[in-house]
């Protein structure tokens, strides 16, 4: 059980969105079955906790890549008009 707690102890800002995700997922459902002491679940919340931001940093990451991009989209589709009056002129 000490082996989980050690690896807990890692930083979790290294950790990429999928890693922090399956870290995740293993803290709840080690804290849903029990059978640690009261110091090894708030150790477990705490990484839990930990592992939460880090995904979330990666979700808002994700959504504003995409946001950039669909807006880029937009941009571009307006330009695109622009600049076909432009090559008449020229």
């Amino acid at each position: 059980m000490t082996s989980k707690t050690d690896e807990a102890t890692g930083p979790a800002d290294a950790l990429g969105y999928e890693q922090a995700r399956d870290e995740l997922i293993e803290v709840v459902r080690r804290l849903e079955t029990g059978g640690t002491t009261l110091e090894e679940s708030l150790a477990l919340w705490e990484r839990g906790e930990e592992l939460a931001k880090v995904c979330r940093r990666w979700l808002d990451g994700a959504r504003a890549r995409l946001d950039a991009a669909l807006a880029g989209e937009e941009a571009g589709g307006a330009r695109g008009g622009e600049g076909a009056g432009d090559d008449d002129q020229s």
